[in-house]
């Protein structure tokens, strides 16, 4: 069978502007087998860290899912939009005049630690059989249910108001967008998402991943089935 010796992980730099998806086809083409998936969906928006499971390798999704997470992120202060990030609709833009840099670092250190979380509306959570995103761009809204999520570290990196970069490691299921609309509406002026890079994926970093164009079988690495 076409494929069958091909097993194993793959760490792949997903650029900004592709789904998942597209790079697992991409990642398929170029094995020649259809036996390939993904540990943990990225945004277009987002770039980064990307796991590919290949072959029997596509049964261990659960424990690569189940990793942390951390990430690079920027937010800007004021704007609030249609999905959270720089890529939706305008929906509010408020006074941040008032805003200082111990004001947003103190509003950053309420969300580290065990908080709970609604899932945004641009997300892949089902809801009556249908996914959150299909009925957000329906215009539909519909009642999430707050989950448990650990943010174990949330570090601001620089801050130029509006403008705020930062670094979270959390766990699965916690959503950045949504970290970043939280701490806007807790300054009262709102917030988006301008940025979000994927570093690291439990023991994998973005150091070790290799360029879409580049990929070949040889960076397949052994995984335990």
């Amino acid at each position: 069978m076409a494929g069958y010796n091909k097993q194993g992980i793959m760490l792949i730099n997903k650029p900004q502007g592709m789904t998942s998806h597209d790079v697992v086809d991409r990642v398929r083409h170029k094995l020649g087998m259809q036996r390939v998936g993904h540990a943990g969906t990225l945004d277009p928006l987002a770039e980064g860290l990307l796991i590919l499971l290949v072959g029997r390798a596509t049964k261990l999704f659960a424990r690569f899912a189940g990793f942390d997470k951390e990430y690079l992120g920027a937010l800007k202060l004021g704007e609030v939009t249609t999905t959270g990030d720089s890529q939706g609709q305008l929906l509010k833009k408020n006074d941040y005049g008032l805003l200082d840099q111990e004001r947003v670092r103190e509003a950053f250190s309420h969300f580290e630690g065990e908080i709970e979380q609604v899932p945004p509306m641009v997300s892949a959570l089902r809801v009556g059989g249908k996914r959150l995103y299909e009925l957000a761009r329906k215009g539909i809204v519909v009642e999430r249910a707050p989950r448990k999520i650990k943010i174990s570290t949330l570090k601001i990196l620089d801050i130029n108001i509006p403008h705020v970069g930062f670094y979270v490691k959390c766990s699965k299921g916690t959503y950045i967008r949504k970290l970043a609309e939280d701490i806007g509406q807790s300054l009262g002026c709102g917030a988006h998402i301008t940025k979000i890079k994927r570093v690291g994926i439990g023991p994998f970093k973005l150091e070790e991943a290799i360029e879409l164009d580049a990929i070949h079988e040889s960076h397949l690495r052994n995984a335990a089935f």
